[in-house]
């Protein structure tokens, strides 16, 4: 969508229209989402947990509930209980992103698909069935059909330090063609009211870990981990182990706190918040020095930055997101280049903080002034890349 005088970019207010617009039209087909949640508490093979299970008998006070039966930790990344209690499937989706043409000019074109929400701890593993029912679920939902993007590609959720891995692999692998990799939670605090997505310290540098990882090289897959950012040198640790492993780092390296207070005493003061937003540019510049590392631009709105805990949100307006994180995104575009820096949603799990159409016009916000090519490859080519999608 370009301005009346026929310009790429501009501020709208002064062509009659709100908000400034950056068009990829004539730039890219379409956006890659690269981070889209799928479940279904009916449905998920795994997900029919403790949350799920309080909405669908009481849907009337879920809300109430969730605060009383969940710790803070859980409270505070997921704002409200709705987002995993309730289905999330390419209907709901669709609905999120229908507004994505109007701020750029193109609608998604693919998305690259996790499983359910519900964290897999390490000491823990489905049935083998479960595995691979997992896998069919995912195909069996309604992408590539009507206003429903396609699907790119599917992640899965693995641990290599379990016996059997590389098997479960092999049985998920064997139902599916576009299965890419495996995906890790290894987050974990100090803090003991943030939230853990997994039970191990420095489960990424352990020698099972490095070890069980030749099942995903040796596959040809690409890992995909989730940290926060006092743990990303451990990531360091992992590309450097197996150099020719795509290694996809979640979420900006997640700096928990880094825009206010989280958990218990987390981004309590702005000389805190400001030494996390130090450690992390370190630590992001290490990461950029491995050339198998790629950033995902994801979780841009997610709670535990300390955006705040306020149910219906606590960002506002897009300018405010695009003030907040810019600095970030252009810290990691300087330092891994565009061709290893890729945009994904995180959604629903941002959804509660911001609209679909407000975290693409930030980033596009953020990205225009660095021309054309940065916007081909945040918003499509680097993850056709590393997702092999079309392969």
């Amino acid at each position: 969508m370009a301005c009346r005088a026929g310009c790429r970019t501009c501020d709208l207010d002064r062509c009659g229209r709100v908000g400034r617009v950056t068009t990829l039209d004539g730039l890219i087909d379409g956006i890659v989402d690269t981070h889209v949640q799928q479940w279904n508490p009916r449905r998920s093979p795994r997900l029919g947990r403790r949350m799920s299970r309080v909405q669908r008998v009481v849907p009337r006070f879920g809300d109430r509930v969730f605060s009383v039966v969940s710790s803070q930790a859980e409270r505070e990344y997921l704002l409200t209980p709705r987002l995993v209690a309730r289905a999330y499937e390419p209907r709901q989706y669709s609905n999120d992103v229908a507004a994505v043409p109007a701020v750029c000019g193109v609608p998604i074109e693919s998305v690259v698909v996790t499983d359910a929400y519900t964290p897999l701890d390490e000491g823990e593993y489905p049935p083998d069935d479960h595995c691979v029912a997992e896998v069919d679920y995912l195909l069996g939902l309604p992408f590539g059909t009507a206003s429903a993007p396609a699907l790119g590609a599917m992640m899965v959720r693995g641990n290599p330090t379990l016996d059997g891995f590389g098997e479960r692999l092999d049985s998920q692998l064997a139902v599916s063609d576009r299965i890419r990799g495996i995906q890790i939670n290894a987050s974990r605090h100090p803090d003991p009211k943030v939230r853990d997505g997994c039970q191990t310290d420095g489960l990424l540098a352990t020698p099972a870990f490095l070890r069980g990882m030749e099942a995903v090289a040796g596959r040809g897959l690409a890992a995909e981990i989730f940290v926060y950012s006092h743990q990303l040198y451990d990531v360091v640790s992992v590309a450097r182990e197996y150099p020719d492993t795509t290694i996809i780092v979640d979420h900006l390296g997640c700096p928990v706190g880094a825009f206010g207070p989280v958990g218990l005493r987390t981004g309590t003061t702005a000389a805190a918040r400001a030494d996390i937003l130090r450690l992390w540019r370190e630590r992001m510049t290490s990461l950029a020095a491995q050339p198998n590392i790629v950033i995902k631009l994801s979780g841009l709105a997610l709670p535990v930055l300390g955006y705040g805990s306020e149910p219906w949100g606590n960002i506002g307006a897009r300018d405010t997101l695009t003030h907040m994180v810019g600095p970030l995104v252009k810290h990691v575009v300087a330092h891994f280049g565009s061709s290893r820096v890729m945009f994904g949603s995180n959604f629903p799990l941002d959804k509660p903080n911001a609209s679909f159409e407000m975290v693409v016009g930030s980033l596009l916000d953020v990205l225009e002034p660095w021309g054309e090519h940065v916007l081909r490859s945040v918003f499509r080519e680097t993850a056709r890349k590393a997702y092999r999608i079309g392969d």
